[in-house]
């Protein structure tokens, strides 16, 4: 992933609304949630919902396909992934490391 495509996820997620909707649909699955169901899990106006996943389309985080009359939001598990490989990129140096927290002193 190129440094502006991880910037522009990341700033997407920075709302509470967009993390908790892309946090939800990434627990959905690729079959994903129409739009109205996703507005009702999260307890919030479908308009001001659909602002939100038109964000996160234009981040590459999710996308939308039409289903009859409505539209199914699904994350996008290659970009999340991607956006991890970024992040995590020369994790601990290079040296392989785990979950376990870091034991060097951060730099000042």
């Amino acid at each position: 992933m190129e440094t502006n495509a991880a910037i522009k996820a990341l700033v997407a997620l920075g709302h509470a609304s967009r993390l908790t909707a892309f946090r939800l649909l990434v627990q959905a699955g690729a079959e994903g949630v129409a739009a109205g169901q996703l507005a009702q899990a999260m307890g919030i106006a479908p308009s001001s919902l659909s602002f939100h996943l038109k964000e996160l389309v234009q981040a590459g985080l999710l996308e939308a396909r039409q289903d009859g009359r409505f539209v199914i939001y699904a994350a996008r598990y290659d970009t999340m992934a991607g956006l991890i490989a970024y992040l995590t990129d020369n994790c601990c140096q290079g040296a392989p490391c785990d979950a376990a927290p870091c034991t060097r002193e951060p730099r000042a």
